[in-house]
């Protein structure tokens, strides 16, 4: 049984726009070199900050519930920017606004040399966001104009194996610049890449503007809600400001409600609701929101429990943390190539289940534990998330219009930092309560691993009902 819809062998669903061709050879190489190399400075740039936490806490004189502000920040202004710039990239060129995003992030990577202070490093951290989000916002249709139809899966597999090898590279070269380079190197050195990324970035798809105005209203206030939702939480993970941040995430849920309704009227809204109504793409934003969740609160907690729990350098922190992204290196592109082939839950479900088991033996971790103890336990949750990813992506991209693949990846793209963001502030609460370095941070990924399983269960029983009720309508006519 496939997923909804299935018109292809991964379940992909007869409503997304078939056939398309890609872009021809040799300029899709070039394509897929300019995409690879900005998408590594965002993963690296992105993570890279965790394994630094502790020493920016020391060298900054900030308490460990506020440093991780610096992750947060980061996230959070990224989470603000994807819709409305997927939107924004629907008007004046996909192309065009990823190029844009990247000379950004160039100039405030550059500045980041001259940090010294916790407000600047804040400040040139949401500007690194700003720039990365804009690329971010139309990454994902990039892809899937660069790619045939019948690769789609495949591509996705490989921008897999790019983000794992990023992933792997950040906390070892994070762990080796903290120990052996002033700080603020942390916060620029991804930034060759995006000159890279820049210099071949002609060989991108054509950027084909869409005319319409832009709807600032929708842009703001989608950004505004995410700030409320996400910000809340941050400002109550710190002791001083938890009734703030109570009433600006209840704010913020409250600012959902509303702009969901004002969207739901529009025929090309901020906010695509019309995507995530789909079954198919709807569960699968809400399954992708909380594997990262799991997963991010995973890597957070991680480096302070080796660090302050278990008496591990930084740079020891960095290499132990490895055998997560090594693990999703290797899996990564297995799952997107079968992806073009099974259906996404076959894949997902008993990823998930083997996520969970690696979570429950990590929250067991004893304080003496070794080296290769933390490694097989790590391959073990990576692997499992590993088969999840790539096939969830796959589905809900190939499910979208091709006309609205901008927004379906600004979908996949916010459910991906919504998660990441909300793990930190999650991390951050749990810091400041003085749980952070015991196993309660591993039960909350586990809890959210399990609501991961459970939406993929309820996305296949749901889409399965439908089509049964489709083929009954058929056979009566």
């Amino acid at each position: 049984m496939k997923d909804a819809g299935a018109a292809g062998p991964a379940g992909d669903s007869s409503a997304a726009d078939a056939g398309y061709p890609g872009l021809p050879m040799p300029r899709r190489f070039y394509a897929i070199a300019a995409i690879s190399f900005g998408l590594a400075l965002l993963v690296i740039d992105g993570q890279i900050a965790n394994v630094a936490l502790p020493t920016l806490s020391r060298e900054l004189g900030v308490g460990e519930g506020a440093i991780t502000s610096v992750v947060t920040i980061y996230q959070l202004v990224m989470v603000m920017g994807l819709l409305p710039l997927a939107s924004l990239g629907d008007r004046i060129g996909h192309r065009k606004l990823y190029q844009i995003g990247q000379l950004v992030f160039c100039i405030a990577s550059a500045l980041c040399f001259f940090v010294d202070s916790f407000s600047m490093l804040l400040v040139l951290r949401a500007g690194q966001a700003i720039g990365a989000s804009m690329a971010m916002a139309v990454n994902v249709a990039l892809v899937r104009a660069i790619y045939p139809e019948k690769s789609l899966g495949a591509g996705l597999g490989f921008n897999s194996i790019i983000i794992a090898s990023s992933a792997a590279l950040a906390p070892t070269l994070g762990g080796y610049i903290v120990a052996h380079f002033p700080w603020q190197a942390v916060f620029f050195v991804a930034a060759p890449l995006a000159v890279i990324s820049l210099l071949l970035g002609r060989a991108l798809p054509d950027p084909q503007p869409r005319p319409g105005k832009t709807d600032w209203t929708g842009g703001i206030w989608s950004a505004v809600t995410m700030a409320l939702l996400i910000g809340g939480l941050q400002l109550a993970s710190h002791e001083n400001t938890r009734w703030l941040g109570i009433a600006s995430v209840v704010a913020g849920v409250a600012s959902t409600w509303f702009l969901v309704k004002r969207e739901s009227t529009r025929d090309r809204p901020i906010v695509p609701v019309d995507l995530l109504k789909m079954p198919v793409i709807g569960l699968s934003a809400l399954a992708a929101v909380a594997v990262f969740l799991s997963a991010g609160a995973l890597m957070i907690t991680l480096p302070f429990r080796l660090e302050q729990g278990m008496g591990y350098s930084p740079d020891q922190v960095g290499l132990l943390l490895l055998p997560f992204p090594l693990t999703m290196l290797f899996v990564s592109p297995t799952a997107g190539w079968l992806s073009d082939r099974v259906a996404a839950s076959k894949l997902g479900v008993p990823g998930l289940i083997v996520a969970i088991i690696g979570l429950v033996l990590l929250a067991m971790l004893p304080d003496d534990a070794g080296g290769l103890d933390v490694a097989w336990r790590l391959s073990i949750t990576a692997a499992g998330f590993g088969f999840f990813l790539a096939p969830n992506s796959r589905l809900a991209i190939g499910n979208a219009p091709m006309h609205r693949s901008a927004a379906a990846g600004g979908v996949l793209s916010t459910s991906r930092l919504l998660g990441q963001a909300t793990a930190a502030a999650v991390v951050g609460l749990l810091l400041g309560l003085g749980l952070g370095l015991g196993p309660v941070p591993f039960y909350v990924s586990i809890g959210f691993a399990v609501l991961a399983a459970a939406c993929t269960m309820f996305r296949f029983n749901t889409v399965t009902a439908a089509q049964a009720r489709q083929s009954e309508a058929s056979a009566a006519l």
